[in-house]
């Protein structure tokens, strides 16, 4: 095919999802729409349909494992169901007296989403029930790898909105392996972007013209002070950074321990199959053997990870994951940076404050605005570490990467895509969710003027700097 056969196949796509989406709304209710959001959940949350999902992306992709994409499919599927349960998004949403202002939802139109390769039946399904709940249509662009998961995924969701009669044109994706050229086009010609994954493509979405939801780096720190309970925040730390062979952005990349723990925490570490590893350069040059990242080692199983390492030997019976020792922090100390691997930088620190500030230096780096992590009984020391470092959240005492994107045990929504504020260069701090998928209307009417008198506003100013 042709550049311009590329682009006009997706200008024909997004040109259905218009005609899919005026219809949807013009004949919308809370109803309809919660109907289309749930056919979308039960697609990927049906058992054998999960499992279908979650081999085709292992094998397709070769990343992660099939029981933890299972898990997260499941989980953070339902988690979401759970959230937009009871939400309004059709009609008169809100109708305030005191105000006069009355809020009617709106859709957005056609939802453009580039989702990763990482998590890509998980991903896409979060945003299309979204959509749908907010009366969008949407269209995919998946990364090449990701692209069989899609496709299976979308047919499990056409199934289902056969049995409930609805337009299959809501949900779409670009077909084949995709193209810079074909996601350019979508970023152009949607109403909204959505874009989970590379750098690079979210670069590319707030360069677009489009208004755009997308997300910054991850490269979690977290910190283990002298308060915290050491073999609890060991067994949480591994369960995370281990999930899904560490493809999550919210897996841990970095360990700042305090000094006074530090050896009692290894210790703790080491029952939960982390094992210390003081070599770095020994690491260092296995991991990024040319400069990049040892596809190898990637998103591997923990026999994988250690084999390409040349670790299998050197490490006790059980490893699950490698906390590597290091001080370094920069672009000449790549443990410092994202690992995508059951592979985790760790550091010493003198005390909680010196904690803190290697933190902020490794955030500065990178990940910033994305999250940090900490294991304390100290509840004054969360609230310290959230005024001190670039970062939109402080998992406090929680797996990282099952509590940053919402959890069961905690009030933030279920989501896979955590937007970073400035600090991660992003137009939004909060978790992709429901609230980004719709605009309202307002419906604004006179009310008693509240005028307040000059003094009403300075008079305190004029106490301390005169009139």
């Amino acid at each position: 095919m042709t550049v311009q056969d590329d682009l006009a196949e997706v200008d024909a796509l997004v040109a259905r999802a218009r005609v899919a989406q005026a219809a949807y709304e013009a004949g919308g209710s809370q109803e309809r729409y919660d109907r289309a959001a749930q056919a979308a959940g039960w697609a990927i949350m049906e058992p054998a349909r999960n499992r279908a999902l979650a081999e085709v992306a292992v094998q397709t992709t070769g990343l992660g494992n099939v029981p933890d994409k299972i898990i997260k499919n499941h989980r953070k599927t339902l988690g979401l169901m759970r959230d937009i349960a009871r939400v309004k998004t059709y009609g008169v949403i809100s109708d305030n007296a005191a105000t006069g202002i009355t809020e009617i939802a709106r859709p957005i139109g056609v939802i453009g989403a580039v989702v990763p390769s990482t998590n890509p039946a998980a991903t896409p399904a979060n945003n299309i029930i979204n959509a749908l709940k907010c009366g969008n249509a949407i269209v995919l662009s998946p990364s090449p790898k990701g692209v069989p998961a899609c496709e299976m995924l979308i047919s499990y969701i056409h199934a289902e909105f056969d049995k409930i009669g609805e337009d299959r044109d809501l949900v779409q994706m670009v077909a084949g392996a995709g193209s810079k050229g074909k996601t350019q086009r979508l970023l152009e010609i949607a109403d909204t972007i959505v874009v989970t994954g590379s750098q690079n493509n979210v670069k590319r979405a707030y360069t677009s013209g489009t208004p755009a939801l997308a997300v910054g780096a991850g490269n979690v720190t977290v910190i283990v002070d002298e308060t915290s309970n050491l073999q609890a925040a060991a067994e949480k730390i591994t369960a995370s950074k281990t999930f899904d062979n560490a493809t999550s952005c919210s897996s841990e990349n970095s360990l700042i321990v305090v000094d006074a723990v530090y050896d009692a925490f290894v210790a703790a570490l080491a029952k939960t199959g982390g094992a210390l590893v003081r070599d770095e350069a020994a690491i260092v040059a296995k991991l990024w053997p040319d400069g990049h990242l040892n596809r190898a080692v990637i998103a591997q199983d923990a026999d994988k990870m250690l084999a390409a390492l040349g670790m299998e030997n050197d490490v006790p019976a059980g490893t699950q994951f490698l906390a590597v020792e290091t001080r370094g922090i920069g672009p000449d100390h790549p443990l410092s940076g994202e690992k995508l691997s059951r592979v985790a930088a760790l550091y010493r620190a003198a005390d909680f404050a010196d904690a803190v500030r290697i933190a902020a230096d490794i955030l500065a780096y990178q990940g910033a605005g994305h999250s940090v992590g900490l294991h304390s009984t100290d509840a004054a020391r969360a609230l310290t570490l959230g005024q001190a470092v670039p970062t939109c959240r402080v998992i406090v005492n929680q797996a990282h990467c099952f509590a940053t994107g919402g959890a069961f045990n905690n009030g933030m929504p279920f989501s896979l895509s955590m937007g970073c504020g400035s600090w991660g260069g992003n137009s939004i701090d909060d978790n992709v969710h429901w609230k980004h998928f719709m605009q309202t209307t307002k419906i604004i009417r006179e009310i008693p003027v509240n005028e307040p008198a000059l003094e009403d506003i300075f008079a305190t100013y004029w106490k301390v700097a005169g009139a």
